[in-house]
């Protein structure tokens, strides 16, 4: 046995001699030795895939809008960002068909971008486009049409003589220190490729202005407006949008030591939600010196309250200026802001109603239009503003039984927010939210009444029924302050629109006149402990020019009278 395992042996180790058998073993062994390493080399471009995947997850996870970095790091090839300059492009002129772009004051642009997009499709398919189409959106209207037009001139940089002309810095600049805060409220920064350093030129380098067109435009709007105008002589004639924000500006410069300017927002379509205030250091809330607000124009068509408001400011200003003691005790006590237009689009869509219309047929012999019920009361997204807010009344409703319910700093519940929330309303509930506003007062038109909190019923199948607050008594003091206070509002022989008010005198609990959801009023009670009354001018919307300065002779009085009455809703809100 033992030989025979030993030639056994023998012939094992004769054959590994035997050189076909040695190079079929050094085949197949560097067989083996490519397939390991062909599988190392798929391990390492899967490993190098993944990391780039991983690597453009986070960089689109981001918040921040981060920049991309200098230079070509690893995983920078596989996102594209490396560039081979032997075969780069060179930069030509063309023209300029970026969708969100085509507003703009040049028709020319250049590719390679300043972001390095080779041609239109590229910028088309970026990011940075990608967030110029929905800044609306996510800014709730604020200074989104601004934003837009500073990118698109980064995006599409005009281009002459195929050389490519920047933005400039200074408008960059101004326009993050103006609308930062927009990004800030939704906790994103400021977008990278709006880096005022890094993609904007000087003006020694040559640049160009991409917002010159719109503050020209602007400005030939206000024109219409003689700048020599003393701002506190008082026209009593309508006064476009444009001339609203001229106005509202000159005044506040008029009384600078009283006076101060500030947007609170955006419209849908862009235009400032401007709010004028009155106080002896503007600026600044000093404690216990009450808030009161003023809101006019929330329908669109609804435009007596508006110039009320704007004849107000200016009467303020002038008083204040000629030492009318009245208005500098109010003034000096308390802190008064007023929003003349909360729906300027709106109103853009009535006015314009009112001016293209001729046909006798449409308006009654005093010349007033009978269709100004519904064009324009909404706004632009048709959306009635007044039935937009949170529904806390009927939150309210449901947890008065329980034994610590409150009545007040309510908060809004989240499935509000999965509705549609128009930037007008989402611009107001911030402004409430900011300020400890004690009493609001919003100005409409339809009717001649003074309505109170609740608006919506306590039974939801009661469309008229009697729905008091907690402070109903406050709220009835109120509203009986500015109906007494008014030329004819509480009058038992006063021509009413249709409905009767001459057994309260001119008010009445919203509830038990009609009956609605979502309105401001109830909100700000509810949320803020804001006591707001809804004040109805009378039955025209829109009256004649004519009109305007004998109703303001019949409010004029109703108004001082309710910033003399803030003790009540003070002592309320305290």
């Amino acid at each position: 046995m033992p030989r025979a395992d030993k030639g056994r042996s023998f012939r094992d180790v004769g054959d590994n001699h035997h050189p076909a058998k040695r190079a079929e073993k050094v085949e197949a062994s560097n067989a083996r030795c490519h397939i390991a390493r062909r599988r190392r080399q798929a391990a390492q471009l899967h490993y190098n895939m993944t990391l780039g995947y991983l690597v453009l997850f986070l960089s689109l996870a981001r918040g921040c809008w981060c920049a991309p970095r200098q230079g070509c790091g690893p995983g920078d090839e596989l996102l594209g960002r490396c560039r081979n300059n032997v075969h780069e492009e060179k930069p030509t002129c063309t023209e300029l068909n970026l969708g969100y772009c085509n507003d703009m004051e040049y028709s020319r642009t250049i590719f390679p971008n300043t972001l390095g997009h080779r041609s239109r499709l590229e910028a088309e398919s970026g990011a940075e486009y990608l967030l110029l189409s929905v800044i609306h959106g996510l800014l709730n209207g604020e200074c989104s049409p601004e934003i837009r037009l500073l990118g698109c001139a980064v995006l599409a940089s005009p281009c002459k003589d195929d050389k490519m002309i920047k933005p400039c810095r200074s408008t960059c600049e101004a326009l993050r220190k103006d609308c930062s805060h927009a990004f800030e409220a939704i906790e994103m920064a400021w977008p990278y490729f709006l880096d005022c350093d890094r993609f904007f030129a000087s003006n020694r380098e040559g640049c160009f202005d991409p917002l010159a067109g719109m503050k020209a435009r602007q400005e030939q709007a206000m024109s219409s407006l003689s700048p020599e105008e003393p701002s506190t002589i008082i026209q009593f004639t309508y006064t476009s949008n444009a001339q609203m924000y001229s106005l509202l500006k000159r005044t506040a410069a008029k009384c600078a030591q009283i006076s101060h300017v500030y947007s609170i927002g955006r419209s849908t379509e862009g235009r400032d939600l401007l709010v004028i205030e009155f106080t002896n250091n503007p600026g600044q809330h000093e404690l216990l010196e009450p808030e009161i607000k003023l809101v006019g124009n929330m329908h669109g068509n609804e435009v007596l309250g508006r110039q009320l408001l704007l004849y107000l400011a200016q009467y303020l200003c002038s008083e204040y200026t000629l030492g009318n003691q009245r208005i500098q005790t109010i003034i000096n006590t308390t802190r008064i802001h007023i929003l003349a237009s909360m729906n300027p689009d709106g109103y853009e869509l009535a006015a314009a109603e009112v001016e293209e219309s001729n046909d006798p047929e449409l308006s009654n012999q005093e010349g007033h239009l009978l269709n100004g019920w519904t064009n324009g009361r909404t706004n632009a997204q048709n959306i009635d503003l007044n039935r937009n807010f949170p529904d806390l009344t009927s939150v309210f409703y449901r947890n008065r039984r329980s034994r610590h319910y409150r009545i007040d700093h309510i908060p809004i519940p989240d499935a509000y927010w999965f509705g549609k929330v128009a930037p007008e309303t989402y611009a107001v509930m911030k402004w409430i939210r900011s300020l400890p506003f004690v009493q609001s007062a919003s100005l409409h038109g339809g009717e001649l009444v003074v309505s109170y909190p609740f608006d919506f019923s306590r039974h939801p199948q009661e469309e008229r029924m009697f729905s008091p607050t907690p402070d109903e008594q406050s709220f009835k003091q109120l509203a009986r302050t500015y109906a007494d206070s008014h030329a004819t509002m509480s009058n038992n022989d006063t021509d009413r629109c249709g409905a009767s008010f001459y057994r309260t005198r001119g008010i009445i609990n919203g509830a038990l006149w009609y009956s609605f959801a979502g309105g401001m009023s109830d909100f700000n009670y509810l949320h803020t402990n804001c006591l707001e009354i809804t004040v109805e001018l009378g039955c025209d919307k829109f009256p004649s020019e004519a009109e305007l300065y004998p109703e303001w002779k019949r409010n004029k009085e109703a108004l001082l009278s309710f910033f003399e009455s803030v003790g009540v809703s003070f002592r309320t809100a305290s």
